[in-house]
């Protein structure tokens, strides 16, 4: 009897270490501002395919830099469902229970200008894009200052100068500080650059692959047409910026090529350009 007790015992004990060395499974809350029962799911293969066909439905829609576009939800979705299956927190193919209930889906609302994408897993926005129409990106072209950099193109030269590095934290508060400077607005658009590179940090510190990890380039690939609002790279701007990348970097130091560094450089020319004028 005693025997079989300790067997049980020990078994108990096994079966508590294994639970121990399981790693924590990427939940909905980790990557996306969502509540309740999904927050608390893990982002499983299926769910992740079901967002890349409804984002293939609708035109407009950033895609993975693979594909030569940017970043989506899907993007994220896909890395953290093949970090899941990879340390067996989910099984191929498997869906998440509010996905299977709820379902997702992408949806279009045109806005004057444009129209304004937004993406849904089971009823919660886990993403929303802004789309301009070719004309009025003209006429926006055209308001902006002539030979000016603006603030959306800062940030499409840092996705050049360092879009193959993985988002970071400092990066992504890099990017809010960006976005609120350049639509004069200390909120940012639900779904946007911000949320997205937010996303983008915390499912890249739980992938563990490099390949596998979103890049700075994935985000603000055409970071220009995912702004509601652009304007020339200020002094104050770059200021902004820099103090946010380097507050929410551990060694509190810039990236190299990144969003500080391109809004400073994009800073300095507009101001050289004004003391020629």
């Amino acid at each position: 009897m005693a025997q079989a007790q300790a067997t049980r015992g020990d078994q108990q004990h096994l079966k508590a270490q294994q639970a121990q060395e399981q790693p924590e499974a990427i939940q909905y809350g980790h990557v996306f501002a969502v509540t309740g029962d999904l927050a608390v799911q893990a982002i499983a293969p299926r769910d992740a395919e079901a967002m890349r066909t409804a984002e293939d439905s609708v035109q407009g829609v950033p895609v993975p830099q693979a594909s030569g576009g940017g970043f989506s939800a899907a993007v994220a979705m896909e890395t953290a469902a093949a970090y899941n299956q990879a340390v067996g927190a989910v099984r191929p193919g498997q869906a998440s229970d509010a996905a299977t209930r709820q379902g997702i889906t992408v949806t279009q609302t045109a806005v004057p200008g444009g129209r304004i994408v937004t993406e849904f897993v089971a009823g919660q926005v886990v993403g929303q894009y802004s789309v301009a129409d070719q004309a009025m990106m003209g006429q926006q072209q055209q308001q902006v200052d002539e030979g000016k950099v603006t603030i959306g193109e800062a940030m499409e030269a840092a996705a050049l100068s360092a879009g193959e590095r993985p988002v970071e934290e400092a990066d992504a508060a890099a990017i809010r500080a960006a976005e609120t400077r350049a639509q004069g607005a200390d909120k940012v658009m639900p779904g946007g650059l911000a949320d997205q590179a937010w996303a983008a940090a915390s499912a890249n510190n739980w992938a563990e692959r490099d390949e596998d990890k979103i890049t700075i380039g994935d985000v603000l690939s055409d970071a220009t047409t995912k702004l509601a609002d652009d304007k020339p790279a200020e002094h104050e701007d770059a200021a902004r910026v820099v103090q946010a990348e380097t507050y929410s970097d551990a060694g509190a130091r810039t990236k190299a090529g990144g969003v500080g560094a391109a809004l400073t450089t994009a800073a300095r020319l507009n101001q050289e350009d004004d003391d020629d004028a």
